[in-house]
This record gives structure tokens, sequence and C-alpha cells, in this order.
């Protein structure tokens, strides 16, 4: 077990990511019930305020406490125990970015920034919004560097040595984040925050805009890369075998150093001040990023395969059988591997020039954001939970415990396959996104929509209402396992950080040299975007006062 001192920097990580949940996940529910016109919400509470609420606490807050948590703790496994100094910025990093997170999510409920997770302009919230969402990033680099120093004090402990996969998925995901954040960080500081508080009279919405999705992509690799962690990592030590090929799972991360960054503009396909052929390169550099998702999913079925075949599976498919099915921590991140097959060929044609024209602003792309990031990623973290908060806090994940989390993770997709699935075929007949009005007035043909088996806001409601219930079961796991459940005593009621070994024997050390990997992404950026950003602010044209529509 790590040492205490990094387990409470872990677990208040995690207590606040399933703060952020609970809430969350509640704005969720409400939601659906406002599209089906079954709730009225008080004077005080309006449909963007939940919106805005559920976007931010779920996709920005949820994931980066998390995720964070996961680090710290598998940080200080891998590399040994932090030292004072380590601990001390992992502590400010902690609080710096729960600041910025109550500072945000009070403008929230005060009806200050009803503006959704994409803030986009002109759309004008309180100037404290933005403050909070800087300090949540000034947070997560703070958090960064003290991990990034804790891996450089190990490396100089064992010069010449490649470090455990483990740490160097997390520096990998790190260094991504850190070049994805100079995008938001340059229009929150420059743009948004001069605006809102009135030192600037307007705003370049394209410029700003274009800033936002440079970091927002790569956003999605942030929440991404720690749950291919543990596929990669945490899933063959369940297996009972070792990591299927450690040069590989290498280089598929840094092929998202890469890749993951210039390709902002695939999501603005539909935004007429960017040229065809910028927007071209950056789908091509998109679909770039297949590849070491492709590689990931060979990599995981050759683990299974030989997992397997060790327990005695024969023929072409017998070793299916073999797996452990029984085992939670297995199935659910198999489960949400499974999700990301529909959710990765999503992703496929919202990036396709012509095929974007048809689902940009429409409910399929809400349909795929939930099929994506809200079921292989947080499938996955609610998996790695359902042993990680045991491990940290010494207690027992008694056989209720695993029934539960099974329950969960069964219900968790019913409802996600309900909800996304009603919501990609809405979008697919035009049902828009990004409002509570989607009938045009009760246009004949927009009602006949919503006439479907699927196709209603009735299907997405009961879908919300059983992810809701799911997430519940999972708050109840979570309070159990941190607070409740008996303390492990004996060795076999101790849970274990599943950490796979990885042979490096083969793999060669030029993929740890990190300057490479920047200098390459630093130069796709270049590339991708110096000469329409240069030109977005020489030609910049007028810009737009702000508006509160709510």
């Amino acid at each position: 077990m790590i040492a205490l001192q990094d387990r409470k920097i872990a677990l208040w990580n995690i207590g606040v990511a399933y703060t952020a949940f609970l809430i969350g996940t509640l704005c969720g529910l409400l939601q659906v019930f406002i599209r089906n016109d079954a709730l009225q919400l008080p004077a005080w509470l309006d449909y963007y305020q939940i919106l805005t609420a559920h976007g931010v606490l779920l996709a920005l807050i949820y994931t980066t406490f998390f995720i964070f948590g996961f680090f710290i703790t598998g940080m200080s496994k891998s590399l040994g125990s932090f030292g004072p100094k380590v601990r001390l910025f992992s502590w400010i990093g902690f609080w710096v970015t729960l600041l910025g997170t109550v500072m945000a999510t009070a403008m929230i409920i005060s009806g200050q920034a009803s503006v959704m997770y994409t803030f986009y302009a002109p759309l004008k919230a309180s100037g404290f919004f933005y403050v909070g969402l800087a300090l949540v990033i000034i947070g997560t680099w703070i958090s960064s560097f003290a991990l990034v120093g804790h891996y450089r004090v190990w490396r100089k402990n064992h010069k010449g040595q490649l470090s455990p996969l483990f740490a160097f998925m997390t520096i990998t995901t790190i260094i991504m984040w850190i070049i994805a954040c100079l995008g938001v960080v340059a229009t929150v500081l420059f743009q948004y925050i001069p605006w809102a508080f009135g030192w600037t009279d307007t705003i370049d919405v394209e410029l700003s805009r274009s800033l936002f999705w440079y970091f927002g992509h790569p956003l999605v690799y942030f929440w991404l890369l720690p749950a291919y962690m543990a596929w990669y990592v945490i899933v063959p030590k369940l297996l009972g075998v070792k990591v299927f090929s450690d040069s590989l799972a290498r280089m598929s991360f840094v092929l998202f150093i890469l890749f993951s960054i210039p390709v902002g503009f695939h999501h603005q396909l539909t935004e007429p001040g960017i040229s065809n052929f910028w927007k071209f390169l950056q789908v091509v550099l998109t679909f770039m990023v297949i590849v070491p998702s492709l590689m990931t999913a060979f990599s995981m079925f050759a683990t299974f395969e030989i997992a397997g075949r060790k327990n005695g599976g024969k023929g072409l498919f017998g070793w299916f059988t073999k797996l452990p099915w029984k085992d939670i921590r297995f199935t659910s991140i198999f489960i949400a591997m499974l999700f990301f097959i529909p959710g990765g060929a999503g992703g496929i044609i919202n990036a396709s020039f012509q095929l974007n024209e048809v689902v940009h602003n429409t409910l399929w792309i809400v349909g795929h954001f939930h099929i994506t990031v809200g079921t292989p990623v947080a499938m996955t973290f609610m998996g790695v939970t359902f042993w990680l908060i045991p491990y940290l806090t010494g207690r027992k994940f008694t056989k209720s415990m695993k029934v539960l989390g099974l329950v969960q993770i069964i219900t968790w997709s019913i409802g996600m396959l309900l909800m996304s699935t009603a919501q990609h075929l809405l979008g697919l007949l035009g049902a828009p996104r990004r409002t509570a009005y989607s009938s045009y007035n009760n246009h004949p043909s927009s009602a006949e929509w919503f006439d479907g088996i699927l196709t209603n806001h009735v299907t997405m409601a009961i879908g919300g209402s059983i992810l809701f219930m799911s997430a519940m079961i999972l708050i109840y796991i979570v309070i159990m396992t941190m607070f409740l459940s008996p303390k492990a005593v004996e060795a076999k009621d101790m849970v274990d950080f599943p950490l796979a070994e990885s042979d490096m024997s083969n793999t060669p050390k030029w993929l740890e040299n990190w300057w490479i990997w920047i200098g390459l992404a630093l130069a796709l950026i270049a590339l991708a975007y110096a000469i329409p950003l240069t030109h977005m602010i020489q030609h910049a044209p007028p810009g737009s006062e702000g508006f509160k529509t709510w």
C-alpha cells in the first residue's frame, strides 16, 4: 500500500470527483424530464443553468479530479512515495482546482453563467465564472508539475532505465494536457476575462471559438487516455497475464501527443471564416488519431485471447468464454470497451466533411458525447473506483458491494443504450441540441420525429432515469467503500492496485525522449494553426458585444 499522506491526497481528489458526479447526474435527470414537459422548474432555476451545471460538473470537474486521484495513486505505487515538495504542490494544486470549481459552480447556480460547458461567445457570463475556470486549469497544472517532479526524481535515480509503463503513460497524458490547455488559457485570459469585466467592449467570436477547440478536442483525450491506461496496465493484471507489448503501448500514447491536438477545426466545419484547406488538413490529422486507437484495440483483444487460452480456451473463439466474467473489475471495463466501438465510429462521422453537415447542431452530437465520454470513459472510471477506493482506505470490497457493482454497470449500460440511441436517431431526423425547445413551434414535421418507439422524449427520460438510479448505486458504493465497509485485516480481504508486469527488454529508449515528441507536436500544431490563426487576427471581423439570453 502507498504512503498514508499520498493516499489522503488521492482520496480527497476522488471525494470531490464524486460530489461533482452526484450534482451533475441530478442535473442530467432534471433535463430529460424538462424536455419531456413532465417537470416545471422553480422560477429561480432554468433549463440552461442545469444544462451548464451538468456539462461542467461531469465533463470537466468529475473527470479532472478523478483522473488526478488515479494518477497520484498510480505514480506513488509505481515510482515510490512522494517527497515533501511533491506532496505540498499536489495539495496546492488540489485546493486551487477546488477553489476554481466552487467559484464557477456558484456562478452557475446563481444564474450568472448559463453558457454551457463550451461557454461560446457572445454568450456572456460573469467574469468570476471565467476566473473560476482559469483557476481550475492553473490548479491542474500545479498538480501536473508536482507529478512531473516526482517522475524526474525517479529518472535521476534510475539513469538509463525506462520508467514503469503507468508512469510513462501519466507523463504522456500530462504533456498532452499542458500543451492543449494553452489555447483555452489564451482565450480566457486575453479575451473572456477582459470582456466579461468590461475592460473591453467586444470579443472576437471566431478566434475565441478556435482557441477553445484547440483545447476542446484534446480534452477528450485527457479523459480517454487514463481509461486507456486502465485498459493497458490494469486489465492484463486482472486476467493474470503481462502487458501484450510494452513498445506498442508506449508508441500508441506518444501518437496521441502528436495527433490529438492539431485537429480542433473538425469541430468547426460549419465555421464560415476558416478556409476549406485548413479544415481539410485538420480532418486528415483527425483521422490519424484512429491509428493509436486501433493499436489499442488490437493490443486489448490480443491480451484477451492470450488470457483465455492460458485458462484452457480452445478453438477459434473458445478463449472468450474463459475470461473472468464474474470479476466486476474486469467486466465493467470490458463493457466500456464495447461501447467505444460505436462511439469511435460516430466520431469518424462527426469528423467527415459532408456527414458533419447533417449532424452538426443536432441531438446526434449529444448522443455521441454520451456514448463516448459517458460510457467508455465513465464506465472505466467506475470499474477503477470499485477497487481504487478500497485500496486507498484499506476497507473490504465485500460480496454485496461486488453484486451492487454488477447491477450498477448493467443499469448504466441499459440506460445509456436507451438514451444515446434515442439521441442519435432524433439527431439524424433533425432534432436540435443546446436548446430546451426542439419542436420548432409544434411544426407537424418535427412532431413526427418524436412518434417512434425509440425516437421520443419518453425513451430518453426512461434512459436518463435508469442512469440516475445507476449513479445513485455508484454513490452508495463510493460512500460504503470510503467510510463504512469493514476494514480489511486479513491479507485475503485486502484490495490491491492491479498493475500488470510489462516486458521492457525490447522497448526502444527513444520512445521516452520527450523532446522528440514535444518538438514534433509543436511542429504539427504550427503547421495546422499558425497561418489560419494569424489570418483570423489580422483580418478580424468587428467584435461582438456580450449577450445574456437567459
